[in-house]
C-alpha cells in the first residue's frame, strides 16, 4: 500500500502588525544627529554592535537612554557582543 501525502499545511509565521506610531518614517521626515569620537571609542562601538549593525546600535541605545528605558538599555547591553 503507497504513503498517502498529507494535505495540511503548516502554519506560517506572520510578523507582528505594526502600529501607526511605530512605522518608519519617511526620509523626508528623518534628520542627522551626528557627534565625533575617537577611533577607539569607534571600534569598542563596532565590536560591541557586531558587524554591520553600528549605527542602529547607538541610535537604539541613545533613544533608549534618552526615553529613560531602563529595560531596554539593560536588554541592549545584554546583547553587546564582547571581543577583546
Amino acid at each position: 500500500m503507497a504513503k498517502s501525502k498529507s494535505t495540511k499545511k503548516t502554519a506560517k509565521a506572520r510578523k507582528p502588525a505594526v502600529k501607526k506610531a511605530e512605522k518608519k518614517p519617511q526620509r523626508d521626515e528623518l534628520c542627522v544627529f551626528a557627534f565625533r569620537l575617537t577611533p577607539k571609542e569607534r571600534e569598542d562601538i563596532h565590536n560591541a554592535a557586531g558587524p554591520g549593525k553600528a549605527s542602529k546600535f547607538v541610535r537604539t541605545l541613545a533613544v533608549a537612554a534618552a526615553r529613560n528605558d531602563e529595560a531596554a538599555v539593560k536588554a541592549i547591553m545584554e546583547g553587546v557582543q564582547t571581543k577583546k
